[in-house]
């Protein structure tokens, strides 16, 4: 072969093999293209199916917020088993055998009506009537609306004091000096404001329509501004009270002053109660209120700015533990597919009972003598069975982080009631002291200044605690107006205070020692 054949085929075949080459690089590079984007695929097929699953998730914690907001009628559940008779839905009033409520029949009476026999039947307007000699007597209770206002001068005395180099005169009984309205007045406006939820407009045409009373809606606001005035040294001393209480329950909610968000902080007990309206949802407010080291113990919700109030001991509500896991099981119901955790909706159902079962065993260990011993055993042998039910771990989130929860430092404020007999298990205690709060709150949508958020705090602290001691509100408002601190002090509370617990004008010094004693 001569020497540029064989330059040819070299050329050739060196071409060929480039072009293989070319070829084989070439369906590398394919093929690593191809699982590339096999990965890539994968991946997005991953973050899909998690989206869809969250998606599932989300959509079954909104369906369950909008059952929770809006409940429909209870049906009568139906049996799956067809020879099972259907369940029947209890029937409305009370229960069969039970004892008829009626009124009780009035004591005196203050005058009787003859009323003659009808000419004409007033069924059927029949003239065909026979006399009987049966009587039949209809006792009718009633108000007598006498609208009229009593008018009081007041002739007062006078004497020169020549320290003060002006003339000076003392109050008469019941009167107010430099004020046109009287203490009944003010007292009974206070009470349709705190107790009715009535407007202070609607106040000052209630009085000029039924008592031609006059004046205007800023005078009612003035009649409650005098009262936080005269009632504000009060205030003080129940908030010391409240925080000297062996057992104390607390809770918060929301609140609107000027359209910004504002909290209410109450704490007290069944003989007290204090109210306290705060731009914050802090443990400085906790602390304002509770004080920065309570001495007793506190039955109070898993917030953690009660934390900050270094209580000696804290029973945390397990009703509240109830409700999260009933709204659990309500979100996982509605979960289909490979969304569902059979797993987490058993766990929040067992949750459920155990909650039942240790208010139930609480309850009975309370309905007799409290026995320290076997409160204690029930109380570790509840906390065992709830480290089994916390023991395996749950697929779905939400019933996971809760699972963690009870697992964490909350469990050790969970059966503080298995310990003490005036501990219950629940705050609802302070829930119940909170609707009044609400309940206003629906009426008037909130305050419109700082000034506003002191006369609830004062007002509604001083409203309820009068209730609780058995006192009658307006009897005591007008007590507040017209009588010394003191002495409105004795009258607010059931017993009255020693003289030295009573008298508010001790100095701070005084005071500490007395409360160290």
């Amino acid at each position: 072969m001569s020497i540029g054949k064989q330059h040819s085929f070299i050329s050739s075949s060196q071409e060929q093999l480039n072009v293989k080459i070319s070829q084989t690089l070439h369906c590398c590079h394919c093929e690593h293209v191809i699982q590339t984007l096999n990965k890539e695929l994968q991946e997005k097929d991953r973050r899909i199916r998690q989206l869809e699953l969250e998606n599932q998730q989300l959509k079954a914690q909104l369906a369950a917020l909008h059952r929770s907001q809006f409940k429909g009628r209870r049906h009568p559940v139906v049996p799956k088993h067809p020879d099972t008779p259907p369940l029947q839905r209890k029937k409305r009033g009370a229960p069969i055998g039970h004892r008829a409520w009626q009124r009780h029949k009035p004591e005196r009476i203050n005058q009787i009506v003859s009323v003659p026999a009808p000419n004409s039947c007033p069924l059927c307007q029949g003239a065909n009537l026979t006399p009987v000699s049966q009587i039949h007597e209809h006792i009718q209770e009633d108000i007598v609306l006498e609208p009229r206002v009593t008018v009081t001068c007041f002739v007062h005395q006078q004497v020169h004091c020549a320290d003060c180099d002006r003339d000076v005169h003392a109050a008469g009984p019941g009167e107010l000096c430099g004020s046109y309205i009287g203490p009944a007045a003010k007292a009974t406006a206070i009470y349709m404001r705190y107790q009715l939820n009535v407007s202070d407009r609607k106040i000052s045409q209630f009085f000029a329509d039924f008592f031609g009373l006059k004046f205007v809606a800023a005078s009612a606001y003035g009649f409650e501004r005098q009262a936080v005035r005269r009632g504000l040294p009060l205030y003080v001393d129940l908030l010391d009270k409240v925080r000297s209480l062996p057992v104390a329950h607390a809770d918060e909610t929301s609140w609107r002053n000027d359209g910004i968000p504002h909290w209410v902080w109450y704490g007290g007990n069944e003989d007290l109660a204090a109210y306290l309206f705060q731009a914050h949802r802090s443990t400085e407010a906790a602390q304002q209120l509770l004080g920065n080291h309570f001495g007793g113990i506190l039955v109070a919700d898993a917030y953690a700015a009660y934390n900050g109030v270094h209580p000696k001991e804290r029973q945390s509500c397990l009703a509240h533990i109830k409700t999260k896991a009933k709204e659990l099981e309500k979100e996982l119901a509605l979960l289909k597919g490979r969304a569902c955790d059979p797993q987490a909706r058993q766990f929040s159902q067992n949750i459920q009972a155990w909650v039942r079962d240790a208010c139930q065993a609480h309850r009975k260990l309370c309905t007799g003598r409290w026995q320290a011993k076997a409160a204690k055993a029930k109380g570790n042998c509840l906390r065992r069975r709830l480290n089994q039910l916390c023991k395996a771990p749950l697929r779905y989130p939400r019933a996971e982080s809760f699972r963690q929860r009870l697992l964490g430092k909350e469990q050790k404020l969970l059966l503080t009631c298995f310990n003490h007999p005036d501990v219950p298990p629940t705050n609802n205690q302070a829930e119940r002291s909170l609707r009044p709060v609400v309940i206003m709150r629906r009426v008037i949508q909130g305050t419109r200044c700082d000034k506003g958020l002191e006369n609830h705090s004062v007002m509604r602290s001083l409203f309820e605690t009068a209730k609780r001691q058995g006192k009658k509100v307006h009897c005591f408002f007008e007590a507040l107006f017209t009588r010394s601190t003191e002495q409105a002090q004795a009258a607010l509370y059931r017993n009255p205070l020693e003289e030295k617990n009573a008298s508010l004008s001790k100095t701070p010094a005084r005071k500490e020692a007395d409360d160290t004693s």
